[in-house]
This record gives structure tokens, sequence and C-alpha cells, in this order.
């Protein structure tokens, strides 16, 4: 009986995905889906790369969070349009909570939203929410053992970022394991190695993100 609630559940997440993919096709925007565990930097991440890509995409965030709006307030003090989820204890975002948050927002006058997925290495991977695209975050003081321990998530994301590099030479973190496990889950998938401390590999998750973006709203790169 349970199996069988379970993939009713999971077909009804399906559909509303699709519904959500649909309404913001209509509207040309694109859904950029960031996962990972917490404190692996997702908060930090979607700053930096609203400060990168503010000139270029008109932006919007969805703050998800088990409770309270740390998050979401920062992003606010941005003067970014921002919404928040709070899930009441649950481990992931579901797609009926996208389609919830998008009247919100003015899509006519948005190109991208950056979802900020709960901090779990679980749960988001399992449900699709009418992303265009995932990015999901590994930090370096997480080890580098994760893609083998949480498969799924790095299977079905486009990008791999390895967060908090310039902590690399204090940790016996091994990013070429992480790299070589990433490639066998997903041989397609874009790998990063970023510090928002210094900044460095945040031009290359630009360049990646901005072509990612263009294609998915029909600009033509610029």
């Amino acid at each position: 009986m349970e199996i069988k609630v379970m993939h009713q559940v999971m077909a009804w997440n399906e559909d509303v995905s699709d519904a959500v993919k649909a309404k913001l096709a209509q509207h040309q925007v694109c859904l950029v889906n960031v996962m990972g565990s917490p404190g692996a930097g997702k908060t930090s991440t979607i700053v930096a790369l609203i400060n990168a890509l503010r000139e270029k995409y008109r932006i919007g965030v969805i703050e998800g969070d088990i409770a309270g709006q740390i998050d979401a307030d920062a992003i606010h003090a941005m003067g970014i349009p921002v919404t928040q989820i709070d899930t009441d204890g649950a481990c992931h975002i579901e797609a009926m909570s996208i389609e919830k948050m998008l009247p919100e927002f003015d899509l006519d006058n948005l190109d991208v939203i950056f979802v900020e997925n709960i901090g779990n290495l679980v749960c988001p991977a399992e449900f699709n929410i009418g992303e265009s695209f995932r990015v999901a975050l590994l930090s370096i003081p997480e080890g580098d053992d994760k893609v083998e321990k949480y498969p799924l998530m790095f299977a079905t994301t486009q990008a791999l970022v390895m967060n908090k590099y310039d902590l690399k030479d204090y940790f016996d973190f091994d990013d070429q394991r992480v790299e070589h496990s990433a490639r066998e889950q997903n041989p397609e998938v874009a790998v990063f190695r970023l510090s928002n401390r210094d900044g460095s590999g945040l031009h290359e998750l630009v360049n990646w993100l901005s072509q990612k973006i263009d294609a998915q709203i029909g600009r033509c790169p610029s």
C-alpha cells in the first residue's frame, strides 16, 4: 500500500512539474534548482551569481527552508524579488510549492528564477520541480565520498560545483575522485571548482550558466 501511494505521489508531482515548465516556457523564464547539504554554500553561491548576472538578466529567487527566513532576508536586501517556502519539516520542495509561488512574481519581467532547495542530498533529488536544469553543490568539508554515497543527487544534475575550494589544502579531499565518480553517474555533467571567498571559479560557472539560460529563454548569446 505504501509503495502504491508513493508512486501516486511521484506521478502527481511529475504532472505538476510539467505544468510549471509549461507556465515558465510561456513567459520565457528559466528555473534553476540549486541543491546541496546544509552549509554547502547554496545561499552564498546564489548571491555571488546574482551579483555576476544581474546586469544581464532579470532575476528572482525562491528560498526553501524548513523554518526561518534568514536566507530570504539576505536576498531581499539585495533588491531581488524573493519568496519563501517554509516546508514545516519536510526534507524537500515539491512542484506544487513552486506552482503556488509563481503568482508572487511578475513573470513577464523575469528571465531566471533561482530556487534554493532544502539542505539535503537525498530527497530533493527525487522530486522534479519544473526546473530547467539543476546545480548540485558539494563543499570541501563534506568529504570526497558523497557522490558515491548519494548517487541520485549527482546523476540527475547538470552541474556539480565543488564549493569552498579554497579549503582544499586543509582537508583530505580528492577532487579528482569526486569528478570521476560524478562522470560515472553522469558523463555529461559540468564540473566546477568554486570559492565564494576569493571568487575563483566563478567566471567559469557564470559563463556556463549564461549559455544554459540563453538557450532556455531563447536569447542569442551576447
